[in-house]
């Protein structure tokens, strides 16, 4: 059965950067299945690729190839590599776009991308996804080995994000990302509460906000936090945009408080 194969970038679809990914995969196995989970991830932002694939790698089959580019590094001197994830494999540049994705699952392998028979030359500076990681995930999504990519990589590149912290008061932490509905998903992730769940309270933004198990729970334009399906504490206004009515953004602090 043909691979797998997934894109995850920043490019949008307006121009052709996505179509040029998809001709070069076809290209080197015609068979592929290729899947576009999201081209809208914000320009060069590292953290929301990260927290996209976070969530969505481990939704899917062992064997899945995903390419994700979003790296503006390109034509730097960060590595490409891909890892091998779960029975999955992750074909991307090394800049911090596994950090949150190695928390739950473990990095098998790591290798570098650096065999010139398995690129398209001449390899544009400016287009490594095009050039370096689309030949890469066709050869891997075609039965080829990890350790045919190159040699392997010892470590990868971690996003210094800032961490959750226990205090007396309760479990301090901030806002990672900002959904298209304008939830605010925190750092914050459920296991720290443990059985305090469902009796917490969230202070952001101004408000204490009670600790609901759905967005309907609330009334209309009301906020509320929740437990989000990623795992991590959401602040969100039912109907609305937390983001808007609570003034929260990346890094708004929050506080989440254990009911005694």
């Amino acid at each position: 059965m043909p691979g797998i194969v997934t894109l995850t970038t920043d490019f949008g679809t307006r121009d052709s950067y996505v179509a040029q990914l998809k001709g070069v995969l076809l290209s080197r196995c015609v068979d592929l299945r290729i899947h576009d989970l999201t081209h809208d991830v914000a320009p060069h932002d590292v953290v929301e690729g990260a927290l996209f694939l976070a969530a969505s790698v481990p939704t899917f089959p062992a064997g899945t190839v995903h390419v994700a580019v979003v790296d503006p590094g390109v034509g730097s001197d960060r590595r490409p590599i891909a890892a091998e994830v779960s029975g999955q494999r992750v074909v991307c540049p090394d800049n911090g776009l596994l950090t949150l994705l190695a928390r739950t699952h473990a990095i098998d392998a790591v290798h570098e991308l650096t065999n010139p028979e398995l690129r398209r030359e001449p390899v544009s500076a400016t287009f490594e996804g095009r050039d370096v990681f689309a030949p890469a995930a066709a050869h891997l999504a075609c039965g080829g080995a990890l350790a045919d990519l190159g040699p392997p990589v010892s470590d990868v590149t971690k996003l210094a994000l800032p961490e959750p912290e226990r205090t007396e008061d309760g479990v301090r932490g901030e806002v990672m990302h900002v959904d298209r509905f304008g939830n605010a998903v925190t750092n914050i992730h459920v296991s720290m509460l443990r059985d305090a769940l469902d009796q917490a309270r969230v202070h952001a933004g101004g408000c204490e906000l009670p600790m609901l198990r759905t967005y309907a729970d609330a009334a209309s334009g009301a906020p509320l936090a929740l437990a989000g399906s990623s795992g991590y504490i959401e602040v969100a206004v039912r109907e609305g945009s937390a983001a808007e009515t609570l003034g929260l953004r990346r890094g708004s602090p929050l506080l989440v408080v254990p009911l005694r």
